[in-house]
């Protein structure tokens, strides 16, 4: 949202941003660095699985010399640290409870049966925010997103909660990151009587669903921007979803947009009208190509 007739304030309580992050100045980082950190995002979609070193030899092989130590240092500031051999942004918190991951073989077959949610890094032309959504599995529709310039639990709280406004799954997935594993965020899932799952350990692909949105909004959408800063950011952004939501088709939802598979499968009459095939969830499927677009 970027409307010069509404004020910055009003614009930030109706997407339940804080305006602290509209107004954020990025940390200083040099043009190089910043490039490098872009081709490592891009690499990590093609290759969640690989760890420093492969980053390393893959950013030599494209001409760029870069040390191991100056990869690890940049992933760290993404908040990459933990892609090997995980891949997520999120790290994991080893004093919290660790749910099992209850989506092996199971058949997807309607919305608010599953949801899932992570975080993933957002270029900008200085800098760079963190984008945090959640996602009905069955119709791909984003039932919440927020953006922030750190990796606090903040903004996860502010999508739960925003998500949970219009409706609750039967299961939440996310991966074992400490902002998932929070007590903040479990006792919201719990209080609603939500069942929680949780990523196995190097297992990138047990929440493919959002993975593949991950891809789709950086191809479409951020890959070919270059923010001039968050407000910019959360404007391009705010369209995209919208587009996203209402306007794009899936081949993967017989050419019917999220908004229109997710709503109009809740109601009853279009349920008894149409025969609905299952989803089988298969987390040795790797690839993330056009049958998940």
């Amino acid at each position: 949202m970027n409307n010069p007739e509404i004020s910055i304030r009003k614009q930030c309580e109706m997407l339940g941003l804080n305006r602290a992050n509209v107004y954020y100045e990025p940390t200083e980082i040099s043009d190089y660095n910043l490039l490098l950190m872009n081709l490592i995002d891009k690499q990590y979609l093609e290759t969640p699985f690989y760890g420093i070193r492969r980053m390393t030899k893959e950013l030599d092989n494209k001409g760029y010399k870069v040390n191991h130590k100056r990869v690890r240092r940049l992933m760290r500031i993404m908040g990459l640290e933990a892609i090997y051999p995980r891949g997520n942004l999120s790290k994991k918190n080893n004093e919290h409870k660790i749910y099992p991951y209850l989506l092996k073989g199971v058949s997807i077959t309607r919305p608010n049966q599953v949801w899932s949610t992570d975080i993933t890094y957002i270029r900008m032309a200085k800098g760079f925010i963190y984008l945090v959504a959640v996602i009905d599995w069955w119709s791909r529709y984003v039932l919440s997103w927020r953006v922030s310039t750190t990796l606090d639990i903040g903004f996860c709280l502010e999508a739960l909660k925003a998500a949970l406004e219009i409706n609750c799954p039967d299961i939440f997935n996310t991966d074992q990151g400490s902002q998932f594993t929070a007590e903040d965020f479990i006792n919201i899932l719990l209080g609603k009587g939500i069942r929680i799952s949780m990523d196995g350990r190097g297992r990138v692909f047990n929440n493919i669903f959002i993975e593949r949105l991950w891809r789709t909004v950086k191809y479409e959408e951020v890959y070919l921007k270059d923010y001039d800063g968050v407000k910019d950011a959360i404007g391009s952004l705010d369209k995209y979803f919208h587009f996203y939501n209402e306007r794009r088709i899936h081949q993967a939802l017989d050419y019917k947009t999220p908004r229109e598979v997710y709503f109009n499968l809740r109601r009853k009459e279009t349920l008894e009208k149409k025969k609905v095939e299952p989803r089988i969830v298969d987390p040795n499927y790797l690839n993330l190509g056009s049958q998940w677009s």
